[in-house]
C-alpha cells in the first residue's frame, strides 16, 4: 500500500511540472499598402509584416493552398486581415505627385513561442 501511495504522489507531482510553460503574449504589427495601378481603376495590395525581403525570394502573399493571394479591392484585403484575426489600428494616405497610396496599420496578439 505504501508503494502505491508513493507512486501516485510521484506521478501527481510530475504532472505539475509540465504546467511551467511560457504564456507571454506580445503584439505584432503589419501594414497593408494599397497603391493605384497604372492606367486602371484597380489597386495593387501589398502586406508588410516587417520581414526582411530578398530580391531573389518571392515574398508575395500566398493562400493556404500555395496559390498567389489576389485581392479584388481594398475592402477585400481588409476583410481578409480581419478574418485572420488582425485588429485595425489606423489608416492614412500618402500623396506622391498625382496619386495617393493608402496605408492601413494592423496588430495581432501572439504567444511568444510562435514569434521567432
Amino acid at each position: 500500500m505504501k508503494k502505491i501511495f508513493i507512486l501516485v504522489f510521484v506521478l501527481q507531482a510530475s504532472l505539475g511540472a509540465f504546467a511551467q510553460t511560457n504564456t507571454t503574449i506580445i503584439e505584432q504589427y503589419c501594414q497593408v499598402i494599397a497603391s493605384p495601378r497604372l492606367l486602371s481603376n484597380k489597386v495593387t495590395i501589398s502586406i508588410d509584416f516587417g520581414e526582411e525581403r530578398s530580391f531573389w525570394a518571392d515574398s508575395r502573399l500566398k493562400s493556404y493552398d500555395g496559390k498567389l493571394k489576389k485581392f479584388n479591392t481594398i475592402i477585400d484585403a481588409l476583410n481578409f486581415m480581419g478574418k485572420e484575426g488582425w485588429l485595425f489600428i489606423n489608416a492614412y494616405p500618402v500623396s506622391t505627385g498625382n496619386t495617393e497610396v493608402y496605408h492601413f496599420a494592423f496588430k495581432k496578439l501572439f504567444p511568444i513561442t510562435e514569434v521567432q
